[in-house]
Order: C-alpha cells, then structure tokens, then sequence
C-alpha cells in the first residue's frame, strides 16, 4: 500500500505544528509550509518549506504534486491585541485572502480534491453575540452577515471561495469554524497571543500579592477548545462526506474574569484582578455543536479546566527557561 501525502499550510504555526505530528503519528508522509519556523518545538514534518503563500511561485513549489489531504491553516492572525485594534485590516484582510486564492487554485490545477479550510467564529454576525449569557453562533445564523472584525469578514469570504470550487470544480473542499484553540506550543506572548495563553502567562509572572490586568469588564464570554480536541475535529471533517461550514469549539461558556480567576487557582497564587480597557471583539460567544454532533457524531471530550492545567504548565515552564536563559 503506498503511504498517503498531506500538505499543511501555516505548519509553522501553534494548530499547524500539533497537526504536523499527528499526521506523522497516523503514518502520512507530511510536507509543512510557513514563512518561519515553529517557535516552540523543532518539525517533525519530512519536508519543511520556508515560503510566502502569497506568491504564487512560492505556491506552485509547494503544491508541485497531488496530495492525499491539504490543510490550509495559513492566515494573518493574531488575538484581540491585533484583530481588534483597526490597524491591522488591510494586511489581515489581503495577506490571508491571498493566500487561500492561491493555494485553492494550486490545488484545483493539481486535481487535489480534499482540501481543509480553517475559518473562524470571527465570522459570525455581531448582533447575535450582544448578550454574553445568550449568544447564538449556530451555523445557520451567519446570515444575514455582520462580523465585527475585518479578520470575520475576509474569513466569511474564504469560506464561500472553498465552497464555490466544490460546485464548480468538483472539489471536496470542508470548511470549520474554529473558536478559540489553545494548548500548549502556542504563542504567550508579543501581542498575538490568545486570551487563554495570555491569562497563564500574567499569571505566572505576577508576584503572591499581586494583580493582573483584564481587558474590558470581564464580563465577556468565550468558549475554548484544546488542541488535541480541535485536531481530532478538522481531521473527522477532512475525511467525512459533509462539507460544512461546521463549528469546531467547545460549549463550555466562561467570562473572561472567571477564565483568570481559574488560572490563579490552578498556579495556587494570591492574586487580584484589575479590569481596564482594552480590544475586546463580541460580549458574547460559544460554540453551537448541535450540527457537528448531527454530522459527524463527535463532541469535545476534555474539560477547560484540564486544558488549562496543561498550558499552564507549559507557559510557566517557558518562562522560566527564558529567565535562566538571560
């Protein structure tokens, strides 16, 4: 039996690193794509390009074959300190466009047919996220659109673009809704970090006594998923007949205060919380798994609170090698 190819695009990144490995680990010869390499852990793909996506010579070197699977996790990203802020639109918006055309028209041109799309709650409408208790991020209601970020709405693009090559291509494109992946091997800190990576990281370097900072009331709600967990979903999707879009999250809804309130019990630290303004995106969101559970008979199993455990550890553990580092 000859030994299937997979192709991930963004390998350099937190998602794509961990999947890179478990591809590995499935048997798949693997070939990882980014403009760097994996900040926290050496690759373990067997070919590993440092290229822009946005070029589409860089494209055609790397999509130079037929894969068995394409996962496109590449995107100009980051947390609410760079989404939300209004100064990072128009590179968030044509960097991450670009890159989905030129990777989806490589793969078209290859016949590769089963190509993974990484969208995003972002894109979900703003008017159904006002109320942090009740927000309401069931597939269905992504129209009439209304994103509340940029990033939302070049994602709700990207999404039709997959689908539109399924109709009039006969491809097999899926596409996910991520919300809000965390674990560790994830970026901390430098602004791009992601509420849950960041918490742990305030956390860990506050002194007993003291306080960290959390944007906005706190009040907001977010639902996080562990790596582990999204992995399993997106390969589910990849290799199942149902082509989405589909929510890849959790249902465990916490405020943004209780989240770090649950950091400082895990670190055992007397520590206080201080709110402050600062980027904060939608009051409200979770994730809705009524239709992945419909689909693809799969829920999330781990809790947050082990997750957290988890990447708690792995962040103090950064940080104190940086420090014997200096």
């Amino acid at each position: 039996m000859t030994q299937k190819t997979a192709l991930v695009c963004g390998a350099g990144g937190f998602i794509g690193g961990h999947l890179v490995k478990r591809l590995k680990d499935e048997g798949f010869w693997v070939r990882g794509v980014d403009v760097k390499f994996h900040e926290h852990a050496d690759t373990v793909a067997d070919d590993f390009m440092i290229g822009d996506l946005r070029d589409q010579r860089v494209v055609r070197e790397v999509i130079d074959r037929r894969f068995d699977e394409v996962y496109q996790l590449a995107a100009d990203m980051g947390g609410a300190g760079y989404i939300f802020t209004g100064e990072n639109d128009a590179n968030v918006m044509h960097n991450s466009a670009t890159i989905n055309l030129n990777v989806l028209d490589a793969c078209h041109k290859r016949n590769i047919k089963r190509v993974f799309y990484s969208s995003s709650a972002c894109m979900y409408p703003e008017h159904n996220q006002l109320d942090p208790d009740n927000p309401n991020c069931a597939e269905h209601s992504a129209y009439p659109a209304n994103p509340d970020s940029e990033y939302g709405w070049e994602k709700l693009f990207s999404e039709r673009l997959y689908l539109a090559y399924n109709r009039n291509h006969g491809m097999e494109c899926r596409v996910a809704r991520y919300h809000n992946i965390f674990g560790p091997l994830g970026t901390w800190d430098g602004g791009k970090e992601k509420a849950p990576a960041a918490m742990c990281r305030k956390v860990a370097l506050a002194a007993d006594g003291g306080e960290i900072e959390v944007w906005g009331d706190g009040l907001q709600t977010r639902s996080f998923l562990y790596i582990d967990e999204c992995l399993e979903g997106s390969i589910r999707l990849l290799r199942s007949d149902f082509e989405g879009p589909v929510n890849i999250g959790s249902e465990e809804m916490i405020s943004i205060n209780d989240l770090a309130r649950m950091v400082i019990d895990i670190a055992d630290k007397p520590v206080d919380i201080r709110n402050i303004p600062g980027p904060l995106g939608v009051r409200g969101r979770n994730s809705d798994n009524r239709l992945i559970a419909e689909k693809l008979g799969w829920a999330p199993s781990q809790s947050l609170r082990e997750g957290m455990e988890i990447t708690y550890e792995w962040i103090k553990g950064e940080i104190q090698r940086q420090h014997n580092q200096r």
